[in-house]
């Protein structure tokens, strides 16, 4: 079968050749699904699509017109997908609910280790031979409290590695995992509870309409003062606004991201030639305790090689009459976990 990837960066490809081997001709397509690019898929039953594209109704319009009828989603979150308006013209929807969530653990726990130790400045210091340590004091991860805002896979994962670290444990979920708290001594608390108790916040929960600016200005005047926030989830779940005024205050000490509210048609590409990409980007950028990288936390061998082997497979299921276990339809999935985020936010889980 013809599969029209979009947004095929040079880095998957390998990864997605290999497993589509003979059984399915790849057409990459390096712009993102859009209104205006989505007649690159003519010809092609099925497309892939990633973080970036826009899959809405309009979009998917189109693409059934086209003759599209399967669209795989290289990626666990699938906010950019209008899945009732999917299901309305009879495309079939799949995500990668598990690639690797040692991946973006990992990141998470590295944005966290590299803005406590001020690595990036200190590597700079060092390339111009000043090898003063007085603007690079850290602190101890061991004893200190980590709030985890999602107890997913992900969030579980990251429980594990800050367990080892001898941390305090506080997490805030729609469905409590009991297996968290008998393992690493996870503690559920609602989440105004989580801000102002602890340390460090990091963010492992899908983006929803409901979760939208989950943190935003109010929530972050909650927050323990000088606390580190990381978000390696998705953008839009921070108000990025906010956390730089909370940043300017003092209020908010630290901030790592993988992840950028306004990171559409930004990311991924090199706009290094461009004068002003991102005003609000810039300003961030240039305050010492922020750290940003650019949706990097999913790239390891590892995970783009169970993100190009679940799209495959589940395309061949699909061809086969076999049904798949990550396909997608209104009403399903994470996303009906999610919804709920907010609403809880100051009611202790059940």
């Amino acid at each position: 079968m013809n599969l029209t990837v979009f947004s095929a960066h040079p880095f998957e490809q390998p990864f997605l050749r290999e497993a589509a081997q003979a059984r399915h001709e790849l057409h990459f397509v390096d712009e993102a699904l859009s209104l205006a690019t989505a007649d690159r898929a003519q010809g092609s039953p099925a497309v892939a699509i990633f973080v970036g594209d826009d899959a809405s109704a309009p979009v998917l319009e189109r693409l059934a017109a086209l003759g599209v009828r399967y669209l795989l989603v290289r990626a666990a979150g699938h906010d950019q997908v209008d899945l009732p308006a999917a299901q309305r013209l009879g495309l079939r929807v799949a995500n990668v609910p598990h690639y690797s969530p040692y991946a973006i653990a990992e990141h998470a726990l590295a944005l966290i280790l590299a803005l406590n130790r001020h690595l990036h400045q200190a590597d700079a210091q060092v390339r111009h031979a000043d090898f003063r340590l007085d603007a690079l004091v850290g602190f101890d991860l061991h004893g200190k409290t980590v709030g985890i805002i999602g107890c997913g896979t992900i969030g579980g994962t990251v429980a594990g590695l800050l367990s080892g670290f001898g941390c305090r444990l506080l997490g805030y979920d729609v469905l409590p995992d009991a297996t968290l708290t008998q393992r690493y001594g996870v503690e559920y608390v609602p989440l105004d509870t989580l801000c102002a108790l602890a340390d460090v916040v990091t963010v492992h929960a899908p983006l929803t309409p409901a979760t939208r600016q989950l943190l935003n200005a109010g929530q972050l005047a909650k927050m323990k003062r000088g606390a580190m926030l990381i978000n390696t989830s998705r953008g839009a779940l921070l108000d990025t606004e906010a956390a730089l005024a909370a940043l300017e205050s003092g209020q908010l000490g630290y901030l790592g991201l993988d992840v950028y509210e306004h990171e559409k048609g930004l990311f991924f590409y090199d706009h290094s030639r461009d004068a002003a990409p991102d005003p609000l980007l810039a300003r961030l950028l240039a305050r010492p305790n922020v750290l940003i990288t650019g949706h990097q936390g999913f790239l390891t061998r590892e995970a783009l090689g169970n993100i190009a082997t679940t799209a495959i497979e589940t395309l061949d299921k699909w061809l086969a009459g076999q049904p798949a276990s990550n396909e997608l339809t209104p009403g399903e999935g994470p996303a009906v976990g999610a919804a709920a985020l907010s609403a809880i936010a100051t009611t202790p889980p059940a």
